[in-house]
């Protein structure tokens, strides 16, 4: 359990390749975040901004006990989408 915020790199290798691999990776991340902190899930380039594709999904998974806001995009390419729990 990650007792304080942070960041989960979800943004190269085979994740690129696999929005599923993504959205599995981003809800594992949150569940191993405490409550009162937040992660920062870092998504591919490739599949544009994370508030069109995983958003929806974590807030319908976690209900009420989180809050989700966009970030930006990295200058790496990759987006950031942080989850407050």
């Amino acid at each position: 359990m990650e007792t304080k915020s942070w960041s989960a790199s979800l943004e190269h290798g085979g994740y690129a390749e696999n929005k599923d691999l993504v959205i599995e990776h981003s809800i594992v991340a949150v569940e191993e975040t405490s409550e009162g902190t937040s992660v920062n899930l870092v998504t591919p380039n490739e599949f544009g901004n994370p508030e069109t594709y995983l958003k929806e999904i974590l807030e319908e998974r976690f209900g009420e006990s989180i809050h989700v806001k966009y970030i930006d995009q990295c200058g790496c390419g990759g987006y950031v989408l942080r989850v407050y729990k």
